[in-house]
């Protein structure tokens, strides 16, 4: 291919005008990763991108991810000149209902591969991708394709970047290309105000291979070709000027602000002859000589072999879990149990947990995933949680892997804000959390449980469940393995459980649930481990009992006369039960018998507290 230096500086103009005049019609938005990185964005998509744009789904597609989500206007300019988007959803930029929303949105926008815009999370999907690509590519060699971040100095502050970073260089995800838009400026302040770190020495004691270039197009063309033929990962610094062309340019001023009237003076210096919004025909045509006919090419010559197509096929049928599991067990074994069957009975099941397999039991099949055994379907993340769910998230993101992950509940606080864009792009990761509550005991309160399920369950999106026993364990699972646009939280006890005989796993697949029918004006509500004692009490003195262990809020009897039973927070109960019963405190350090009894959730405490509130000894 020839390549016209013209029409490359007519095309990098292109981006940043129509980019930066969304900025300024929204008065909303990032001019200043849309001047500085346009020449990263038009060297990527030109020379080296292979994606079809009539077929931007296509499973071989080079991803790429644009992990400083505030430059979405430069990801829009990019969909328009590519096709994707029209000149009207570029002036709607961030306004209602519009395809170019503030962030990029997975599944909103086509040509947007992950939500963005939580920094340092796109780079742990970028990982996360590149594990699916390399596992994928050990099973069936056609898959092969690169894996494009373009980051920014946030980015790589954040924790999540550095715990994703650090396994992708001990996995040697050759495939994987991280470009950083260096720029030297963050919103307060200049980086080395609150940056000192030498990041070719980090990136290297990584595992990495760095390159650090100009912000030429030639100069990055030629770093990100030797990036492909890497045996490792790969990051390029680019030394970029943030707001390129603007008065403000080098400054914190241009970063987050629209440009307003000096939009005017960047037309100028930049010999800017069209409208605002238009798109010169010469950059279409030479989009289309390029990345068009690079993409349908790779994509016309992509031989899909009959084990990948079937794998494909496989992937969409829906699996039952029928097992005979031991009675009063913890439901962590129980859960151990259908993994090792899902291990052995799916193909696209894969994940596991943040150091804690003995603990847990939440291990993948087919060895270990190393460099040696891409094949591999357990991932030992380390004790890395956030990074463990931004990767799920990158796995999910691919095509039809079902990932999961597991730690102990109460470091699901490290985990939420993966568990959030989960839900936020609809993605199926199953999360599998164990040692549910105070019974946890010795290990006291830094790792009791308390209010993580009041806060997965106010997470639109995600379906928390804490099952009872061996049958809503199973169901749980069922939900979760089947789910195409959902994801799951499976909430566990360390501790052993009583079975119970009329819990229901198809009942339980629907939401809450009676597990004991009477003719009482009175009911008892409860979920996991706690809904064995509400059962016991509720036979007892002749009361309804429902399980919740599916949690969906509903009212299945009037609140007023119904008692909530949780060894948690008690704060989301009101809705369905006026009374209730649990803990709105840190727990206790002891065994976890004694906890429960010194926070009166004990068979004796709870039944004391029924026969009172509802007057059951007049």
């Amino acid at each position: 291919m020839n390549y016209n230096r013209e029409l490359d500086k007519l095309s990098i103009n292109t981006l940043k005008i129509n980019g930066v005049a969304a900025i300024n019609k929204a008065n909303s938005g990032h001019p200043g990763i849309v001047l500085g990185a346009s020449t990263i964005m038009h060297t990527l998509f030109t020379r080296h991108l292979v994606f079809n744009p009539v077929s931007p789904e296509w499973i071989n597609r080079d991803r790429f991810i644009l992990s400083a989500g505030h430059g979405s206007a430069l990801l829009y300019a990019q969909l328009r000149i590519l096709g994707l988007i029209k000149e009207e959803d570029l002036k709607n930029f961030r306004q209602l209902g519009s395809l170019t929303p503030g962030h990029p949105e997975f599944g909103h926008t086509i040509g947007v591969e992950a939500t963005t815009g939580p920094l340092g999370q796109g780079i742990g999907m970028g990982v996360g991708l590149a594990v699916a690509e390399s596992h994928l590519n050990a099973k069936f060699p056609e898959v092969n394709h690169f894996t494009y971040v373009l980051c920014g100095d946030g980015d790589l502050q954040e924790g999540v970047a550095n715990e994703a970073l650090s396994l992708a260089g001990k996995w040697q995800l050759s495939k994987l290309i991280v470009i950083h838009d260096s720029n030297d400026i963050q919103l307060d302040t200049p980086v080395n105000e609150v940056n000192s770190e030498d990041l070719r020495l980090k990136m290297e004691s990584m595992g990495f291979y760095y390159q650090l270039v100009k912000n030429d197009l030639e100069k990055i063309s030629k770093a990100i070709s030797k990036a492909k033929k890497s045996n490792k990962p790969s990051f390029i610094e680019v030394k970029t000027v943030i707001g390129e062309g603007a008065t403000k340019e080098g400054t914190s001023d241009v970063h987050g602000s629209p440009l307003g009237k000096d939009f005017e003076n960047l037309k100028e210096k930049l010999n800017w002859t069209y409208d605002d919004f238009e798109l010169p025909e010469e950059v279409i045509q030479y989009y289309q000589d390029t990345l068009f006919k690079r993409g349908q090419e790779a994509e016309d010559n992509f031989v899909i072999s009959e084990e990948l197509r079937s794998y494909l096929e496989s992937s969409t049928k829906k699996i039952e879990i029928n097992l005979e599991l031991k009675k009063d067990d913890a439901t962590r074994n129980s859960s151990g149990s259908v993994i090792k069957y899902l291990n052995e009975n799916t193909f696209n099941w894969i994940g596991g947990s943040a150091d804690l397999v003995a603990s847990t039991k939440a291990g993948g099949a087919d060895g270990v995933y190393s460099v040696k055994n891409r094949s591999g379907r357990n991932i030992l993340f380390g004790v890395r949680e956030f990074a463990m769910g931004a990767i799920a998230n990158g796995l999910a993101l691919h095509s039809v892997l079902k990932p999961f992950v597991s730690t102990f509940f109460v470091f699901s606080d490290y985990v939420k804000p993966a568990m959030r864009l989960s839900a936020l792009m609809k993605l199926p990761v199953t999360y599998i959390f164990t040692h549910d509550s105070v019974f946890v005991g010795e290990d006291g309160p830094t790792h009791q449980p308390i209010e993580q399920l009041a806060m997965l369950r106010s997470l639109p999106g995600l379906t928390v469940l804490r099952p009872a026993d061996e049958k809503e364990v199973m169901g749980s699972y069922e939900l979760a393995i089947n789910s195409k646009n959902k994801p799951h939280a499976i909430v566990l006890t360390r501790q052993n459980i009583t079975s119970l005989e009329t819990t229901d796993k198809e009942k339980f697949k629907k939401g809450s649930y009676f597990i004991h029918k009477t003719d009482s004006e009175f009911a008892l509500i409860a979920t996991g481990s706690e809904l064995a004692n509400a059962f016991k009490i509720g036979k007892e003195l002749n009361l309804n009992v429902i399980s919740a262990s599916n949690w969906d809020s509903k009212i299945l009897w009037h609140p007023a006369k119904t008692i909530s039973i949780e060894a948690a927070s008690t704060f989301g109960w009101s809705k369905v039960a006026r009374h209730n019963i649990g803990h709105d405190d840190f727990g206790y350090s002891g065994p976890g018998d004694l906890v429960y009894e010194k926070i009166k959730l004990d068979y004796n405490s709870v039944k004391k507290y029924v026969v009172k509130h509802f007057k059951l000894n007049k």
